[in-house]
């Protein structure tokens, strides 16, 4: 079963222009076959928009997580996960 992964970025607004989101979710070694983010910045704007996004391209689970910023380029995962789908 493929497993899809939304990422909510809570406190966006202290995200920089040189925040690194692609670096930042690497480090979160999340397993899933795809993430999505969700953020004021960068990625959608809503998690249904995510939602829809990977279950259009075969996700059967999805599930999302809340983070935060931690420093540059570093997100820390907030322990709360919801299972949206699957």
């Amino acid at each position: 079963m493929q497993t899809g992964v939304i990422v909510y970025i809570v406190d966006a607004e202290v995200m920089g222009d040189d925040f690194d989101i692609d670096q930042a979710i690497k480090r979160l070694d999340l397993k899933a076959d795809r993430v999505e983010v969700v953020s004021p910045h960068v990625g959608h704007f809503d998690v249904m928009d995510a939602c829809w996004l990977l279950m259009a391209k075969g996700m059967k689970l999805v599930v999302c997580m809340l983070a935060q910023i931690e420093s540059h380029s570093k997100l820390k995962l907030s322990g709360c996960e919801f299972r949206l789908c699957g």
